[in-house]
């Protein structure tokens, strides 16, 4: 980085890195770097609500981290970009060391 970003830029990363501060966020997170999932099946392998589930993949939605593909009726879930499954891999790296 040659240059400090500007305090937006800035405002954005640390709003990004808040998103992963969260249990369950980082849990679908995981999850979803495995496979592409429904609500159901995502609130089925973390054994949570459907609507606890419902409620962190919209922020999740809204901070681009996923993204969902329609089919018919059904929403699958996935990692918006690979950056994202990187991110996790890093910090899972990182922790592990």
């Amino acid at each position: 980085m040659s240059k400090m970003p500007n305090d937006e830029v800035l405002n954005e990363l640390s709003e990004f890195y808040k998103v992963f501060g969260d249990l369950t966020r980082v849990k679908i997170l995981c999850v979803l770097r495995m496979n592409e999932l429904c609500v159901q099946d995502i609130a089925d392998s973390l054994n949570m609500t459907q609507s606890a589930i419902s409620h962190q993949l919209r922020l999740l939605k809204t901070m681009s981290l996923v993204t969902g593909r329609r089919e018919g009726k059904t929403i699958y879930y996935s990692l918006a970009d690979d950056h994202i499954a990187g991110i996790l891999d890093m910090g899972l790296e990182h922790i592990l060391e």
